[in-house]
């Protein structure tokens, strides 16, 4: 079975090949015990992973966030991809009419597109909505033609595009963020995404 080190805590863990297998090219950067600290756990029915706010303050990832003023409104997002507490990159942007909601989805898919294929990275949002849109909820949607059992589903183009954004993209992992907890780069995104309105 393959082995590898933690890059959290240093200790050294296996994979199996099959779960390799299915992720061509994706080298495992934690151990599940370090990834359990900050990553969503299976919850209810559903199935899915249910996201919960990290331990600790990260300084890795692309933290994104979106906003709308008034909401609807002039919209912003913004995305900022940090490595060990150093900027990599930033984007942001903005619509003149659009909802919060549109520019959280529009944030991760942008964040996405930022990262090179292959590098295995989260992608940090504090919309619980659009955590669990991606986690738990789109993939039943797909099966059923795009439709909730309760009408219809919002924002499905960009829905849609970052659901199938991300299945290609195995090594990404989306997870939820507190937002306004006084985590630094979840309050730099949110910066961001305030300038990426004012640029609209």
């Amino acid at each position: 079975m393959p082995t590898f080190t933690c890059g959290s805590c240093s200790s050294s863990f296996e994979l199996g090949q099959a779960v390799l297998d299915r992720y061509p090219g994706w080298t495992p950067r934690q151990c599940r015990a370090c990834r359990d600290v900050t990553s969503a756990r299976p919850t209810g029915a559903g199935g899915g992973r249910s996201p919960v706010t990290p331990s600790v303050d990260p300084d890795g990832g692309v933290f994104t966030d979106g906003s709308a003023d008034p909401n609807p409104g002039v919209g912003g997002w913004g995305a900022v991809w940090v490595e060990d507490g150093t900027v990599v990159e930033e984007r942001c942007g903005g619509e003149p009419d659009t909802t919060n909601n549109r520019m959280e989805l529009r944030a991760l898919i942008e964040a996405a597109r930022m990262v090179p294929e292959g590098t295995p990275l989260v992608l940090w949002s504090d919309s619980n909505l659009a955590v669990r849109t991606v986690n738990e909820w789109a993939s039943g949607w797909e099966r059923r033609g795009w439709t909730r059992k309760t009408g219809p589903v919002q924002n499905l183009d960009l829905v849609k595009e970052l659901y199938e954004l991300l299945r290609r993209r195995p090594e990404l992992e989306v997870r939820w963020i507190k937002a306004h907890a006084g985590h630094r780069w979840n309050e730099y995104a949110d910066a961001l995404a305030t300038k990426g309105r004012s640029v609209t």
